[in-house]
């Protein structure tokens, strides 16, 4: 059985709102650009379909019943609520709002995406940022984040999303240990001792090079996290490849060789399809990547191939 007033429309409430205005059907005609029988057929077939009476008919103009009053009334809400929402959409000024669950690495973090988080909170208050650190592999299809951010060059099938970069790899090392701004040699560096990942990173390219071609016996130390190879470097434990977005910008540390395409990986903004159109993820998705476009040279390493100034280095010390 279907609703009893399922045949009432919000046009109706708008002619009995503009009858009540007009105190009669001259004026609701008037201001509906209907002309006076159309107004007087659409109120007795309202009236018939609610079997109320909504206003007295009397020689001075429509009184309103106290059915026609509460019917007024509604309509007067609704007709505020819809020209607030249409003025928002016209001025752009709806934000996204709710919780958002981001997953990263700890090195996207803190070298890129802290203050990035702070500027797009700034823009979109009302997101409540959730970030998650972890180098797992995505589980987006069961809610574990809404977005990853994540560096690889095969991203699940189940996620969508765009690729914002192409992060670089190159060899650094201790800028203090490599004073003379001219590339060392190969033989040179192969005889120094050497930092890497640990097995939980031992499918970066990068890893797999230092396995195939450093003695064993000059990887001196292993970590299983990169921020944690940038802070080796830096300490002078030995010399290692990073990131260059993260090698780059720390005045210490000096690039040693020009970053080798092969080690390169896509940095990706990733979400689940059924949540590309949430108006919080879209908005999330569109602030990053157009700020991580903004540092592309950073992160494909567009930089010249020689050590920290000596003026730079001594600074740094």
């Amino acid at each position: 059985m279907g609703e009893p007033f399922g045949n009432i429309s919000w046009d109706d409430f708008r002619l009995i709102k503009a009858i009540a205005d007009g105190r009669g059907l001259p004026g609701a005609a008037a201001q509906l650009g209907l002309n006076h029988s159309t107004v007087f057929r659409r109120l007795g077939q309202v009236e018939q379909a609610l079997g109320a009476t909504l206003f007295e008919r009397h020689r001075t103009g429509y009184g309103l019943t106290a059915v026609g009053e509460e019917m007024v009334e509604l309509a007067t809400r609704l007709d505020d609520g819809i020209t607030g929402f249409t003025r928002k959409v016209a001025g752009r000024t709806i934000s996204p709002a709710g919780e958002l669950r981001v997953t990263t690495n700890d090195s996207l973090l803190i070298h890129l995406l802290t203050p990035l988080f702070a500027r797009f909170q700034h823009e979109c208050p009302d997101v409540r940022l959730d970030v998650v650190l972890s180098n797992e592999p995505l589980n987006l299809s069961k809610r574990d984040a809404d977005v990853a951010i994540r560096a690889t060059d095969n991203p699940p099938e189940t996620l969508v999303g765009r690729r914002v970069a192409r992060i670089a790899w190159a060899l650094y090392g201790r800028a203090a240990d490599f004073p003379r701004p001219e590339r060392p040699a190969p033989r040179d560096l192969a005889d120094r001792p050497w930092v890497s990942l640990g097995d939980n990173l031992a499918a970066l390219k990068a890893v797999r090079f230092v396995r195939q071609h450093v003695a064993p016996e000059r990887i001196v130390y292993r970590i299983n996290t990169v921020l944690g190879l940038a802070e080796a470097v830096e300490g002078g434990i030995g010399i290692g490849h990073l990131p260059c977005f993260i090698g780059d910008v720390r005045p210490t540390l000096a690039r040693l060789a020009a970053p080798d395409p092969d080690f390169a990986a896509d940095l990706w903004l990733l979400t689940h399809p059924d949540l590309r159109q949430s108006a919080r993820v879209r908005v999330f998705l569109d602030y990053l990547a157009g700020e991580i476009g903004k540092s592309r040279p950073l992160f494909e390493g567009d930089r010249p191939v020689a050590a920290i100034p000596a003026a730079e280095t001594a600074a740094a010390r």
